[in-house]
């Protein structure tokens, strides 16, 4: 394990160590105490995250991204690219694939791990045609009848004066009514950070899941704090107050399920939380597949609007 988190570093020190006695060659009980020990520790810790710490999750960047999806839960992938009016925008990413048999439309953000490919993908925050490629996207599904899975991992949509020169608000506007129009089947998952309307754009599905430790939230922490107090060294405070957790979320009823990782996060064990991810998308297709396509509009319609009532 290497990228700990600020408050995993009682952790590492264990785990360090722990790595260093069975590289001296120390009997192995020594190092397995030390395991056992940081083991424990990182379930407690884990247990009682803080929204801030959460959001910190969210970001590690070796959490599963939406490469990591399509090699791990789909088959036969076919990327689909460009919004057939300006350009293609690398930031999102979709096209036809199969999963567990079934053809699907895919389409999520793509934010980059390394330093080229995150300017590549310019961090996962798309531009108007990025938003325009989806609604393609979700026109093709539509036409042929298949069920649409999203992978919204973003901080936000890119508010670069060229998109907004493109036509940004109209865009991520235009997205958000297709997906709450499209006739067939869509559920939308929470992998990481869900960020203002540039992610409402691609999750306005039948179906939110959302990850143990994703973020899903109007603004970002450090935008929150930066508005309210003058600073986004309250960004902390700022996480507490937006209710931005999945537990949070689905009390609020604005996401449907949980999808739960590993101990210490879905970075640790990729695999197992991609696994799970499967497990819970192949489970709510299957429930969505017995209601008719007007039934599944009325009822996305309805879940959406009666958001907010007090």
């Amino acid at each position: 394990m290497s990228d700990y988190l600020p408050f995993e570093k009682a952790i590492e020190a264990l785990e360090r160590r722990a790595a260093e006695l069975r590289a001296e060659g120390a009997p192995e009980a020594e190092g397995r105490q030390l395991e056992e020990r940081a083991e424990r520790l990182l379930d407690y810790t884990y247990a009682q995250l803080t929204p801030w710490q959460r959001t910190l999750v969210a970001r590690h960047p070796k959490r599963p991204q939406i490469h990591d999806f399509i090699t791990g839960l789909f088959d036969e992938f076919m990327p689909l690219g460009g919004d057939r009016a300006f350009a293609d925008d690398p930031a999102l990413l979709g096209g036809f694939a199969r999963l567990q048999g079934r053809p699907v439309m895919v389409i999520g953000n793509a934010k980059g791990r390394d330093t080229a490919a995150r300017l590549k993908h310019n961090f996962g925050m798309a531009r108007p045609e990025g938003y325009r490629k989806a609604i393609r996207l979700l026109d093709l599904a539509d036409r042929f009848g298949l069920p649409v899975i999203t992978l919204v991992d973003t901080p936000g949509a890119f508010p670069g004066i060229d998109a907004e020169a493109r036509g940004q608000a109209e865009a991520i506007a235009r997205a958000t009514e297709r997906c709450l129009g499209v006739a067939s089947p869509l559920v939308a998952v929470i992998t990481g950070e869900g960020g203002s309307g540039g992610a409402v754009a691609l999750a306005a599905g039948d179906r939110v899941l959302m990850f143990e430790h994703a973020v899903y939230s109007v603004i970002s922490p450090e935008g929150c704090a930066s508005i309210l107090w003058r600073s986004a060294d309250r960004a902390p405070d700022a996480a507490e107050a937006m209710r931005i957790t999945a537990a949070d979320l689905l009390r609020l009823k604005v996401i449907d399920r949980i999808v739960y990782e590993p101990v210490g996060g879905a970075h640790r064990q990729p695999g197992l939380a991609i696994k799970r991810l499967g497990i819970a998308l192949g489970e709510e297709l299957q429930a969505l597949r017995a209601l008719t396509p007007e039934a599944r509009r009325a009822e996305r319609r309805q879940r959406f609007l009666a958001m907010g009532r007090l």
